[in-house]
Order: C-alpha cells, then structure tokens, then sequence
C-alpha cells in the first residue's frame, strides 16, 4: 500500500513539474520592444489591393523580429501564408517586401522580415550574420505564422531572395512545417564564402588566408571596443567593377532600391561576419528534403549557378527550376514585368493542397 502511495506521490509531483517547467519555458519567451516606422517608407508603392500592418516575433535565441504583414484586402477566414526575407544585406523594405506584396495580391497572408541584428529588428551586436540563427529565423517566422488565427497552419511556406534564397532552402531540410518553398535569384553563402564567387578561391591556403583575416580582425574588434564594418556596395563605383558589381549599384545606390536602414546601400556588415559561412555547409543533407522547392533564376544572373548546382542536389517530382530568359541577378530584385509572380504564386497553390 505505501509503495502505491509512493507511486502517486511521485506521478504527482512529476506532473507538477512538468507544469512548472511549461510555465517557466512560456515566462522565457519575452518579446523586445522595437521602435518601428509606422510610415511608409519603402522602395516601391503602396498596393490598394492590400492591407498592411507591421509585427514583431521572437525566434528561438530570444531575438525580437520586426515584420511587415501583408494580407488581401477584405480576406476572411484562414490562409494560406508565406514569410519572405532577403537579398543578403537588404531590408524588408526593399525586395522582400515587394514580393510579400504582390504575393498577398493574388491570395496569401505575407510577411517580409528583417533577420536577426538588422533593419528593426533586435539583437546586438548589429550587422552581424550567422548560418545558424538566420536560418533559425525562417523557423521562427513559422512559428508566428501557423500561430495566427488567420493563417491556415497545414498551408505555410517561404520565400528567399538572394542569400536568404540558399538560408530558406537550409530551412525548408531543417524543418517539415515548411510545405514549399520559393529561392529566388539565390545565392549559397556557405559556398560563396568558402571558395569564392566561380569556386576561383577553392583551396585551402585561400580558406585559411580568410580564416586568419577575420579573427585578427576579431582581435582588432575586441581591443577598439566596437565592430568595423566592412561597407556595403562599394562606392563610388570604379570603372572596371565587374557587371553585377555595377547592377548591385543600380539597385542599392540609386533611388531605384536605395533604404536608409539597408546594410548594402550603407555601411555593410560586420567585417567578421563571414566567419562562420567558411565552415558550415548548407545543403548536406539537402536529397533528403521532402517538401516542395522552386528555384527562381534568371540565365544572365553572375549567380546562376547557385541555383542551378543547388536545384542537381534535390530529389523528388516536387522539385522545380525556373529559368528565367535574359534576367540577370538584380532584375528578380523588383522588375515585376520579369519577376514571374503567377508561376510563384500557382506554385504554392499547387503544394499547398498537397
């Protein structure tokens, strides 16, 4: 009889604890109270088709994310949604937020964020990137999403530009709540990091060269007390910059694209920044992802062959190219007239109701 009581005393204070620990765990996700712009303030115009709000999430580091929301105008009920981020060093309000809008044109709740220690959204130190929690902030934008009343949670996916079109791959293999995902005009930052842009860096002296840069530069960082940055697009533009040098200038130095909160049209990223990318490689598990995959890319892109290497590693009928004639990498930017947003959005209307 005692050993019974015994038995029941300890169920009982193991679910006690269990509540406590709940209880504890849910304590620990406090949100950060961001400063954001209620004005608008992007690089392209204001749809009245849809309706706009801005939000903030944490991701699993206890960083507060500051997004914009985007929803069709007069919509009811549960929908399907998608978190946008990206190009590597922008803003949301610049090329992710112009694909989140015109995405909510045809149908979807979207969101375009600023990842971790950029634009509005928190974490310290600023302009700083990591494979790891920037991949985490896709997941972490999941976790918002199938949380809204008005999302449909079995319906949720992502879309990538640039280098956060290799990151939302990352997070699609990392994390089956995510049903499909769109990468466009990607980049593979691990890759480009590790060998250079055309794999012309691809040795270990050239590796071991940048490994010791940046943490003597770490030393530098640490002894000043503050983190050089490393400038964004490179201005003024020399005559003899390489053609995509000259178009990432079109974008981000021009009125065309150009945001005061963005690292590219301003002071860069944190030297150090790349550290990490040299020693981490996405897509090694990337056949064994399940869920559906839209590469988006254009054949005059300098990168097109991010997108078309990454596309050789994926396995299934669920997984598709795009090839976009005579687009070069800054054009998926925001030419909408090039951009091919129907076959985006029929993309994930396709997987979606699968």
């Amino acid at each position: 009889m005692m050993k019974i009581i015994s038995v029941i005393l300890v169920s009982a204070m193991t679910i006690a604890n269990l509540h406590a620990q709940d209880k504890n765990s849910i304590d620990m996700i406090k949100t950060e109270n961001l400063t954001l712009t209620q004005e608008w303030d992007k690089v392209f115009a204001k749809s009245d088709k849809v309706d706009h709000s801005k939000t903030t999430f944490v991701n699993r580091y206890g960083i507060t994310l500051a997004a914009d929301v985007y929803k069709p105008k007069g919509a009811t009920g549960q929908l399907p949604a998608i978190a946008v981020s990206g190009p590597f060093g922008a803003v949301k309000e610049q090329s992710s937020g112009l694909y989140a809008q015109m995405l909510a044109e045809r149908g979807f709740l979207t969101i375009a964020f600023d990842p971790s220690y950029t634009g509005e959204s928190g974490g310290a130190p600023r302009y700083v990137a990591s494979p790891d929690i920037n991949t985490e902030d896709f997941s972490a934008a999941i976790d918002y999403l199938i949380n809204r009343d008005d999302v449909d949670a079995q319906k949720v996916g992502i879309l990538g530009i640039c280098g956060w079109g290799g990151i939302a791959i990352q997070a699609a293999i990392n994390d089956p709540r995510i049903k499909a995902t769109v990468a466009s005009t990607m980049y593979d930052m691990t890759r480009v990091n590790a060998n250079g842009y055309f794999d012309a860096e691809n040795t270990a002296k050239n590796r071991n060269d940048k490994r010791a840069s940046m943490s003597a530069q770490r030393t530098e960082d640490y002894k000043n007390g503050y983190y050089k940055l490393a400038g964004g697009v490179i201005d003024p533009l020399p005559d003899d910059a390489p053609q995509f040098v000259k178009d990432y200038y079109a974008y981000y130095k021009t009125p065309r694209g150009y945001h005061s909160r963005s690292l590219n049209s301003n002071g860069g990223w944190n030297m150090t920044s790349n550290l990490p990318f040299l020693n981490f490689k996405f897509f090694e598990y990337a056949d064994e992802l399940e869920n559906a995959v839209l590469i988006v890319h254009g054949d005059k892109a300098h990168s097109y062959y991010f997108g078309r290497d990454t596309f050789a590693l994926l396995r299934g009928e669920n997984k598709q190219m795009l090839t976009v004639k005579g687009a070069t990498h800054c054009d998926l930017y925001d030419q909408t007239d090039i951009i091919p947003f129907d076959e985006i959005a029929a993309f994930y209307t396709e997987y979606f109701g699968k």
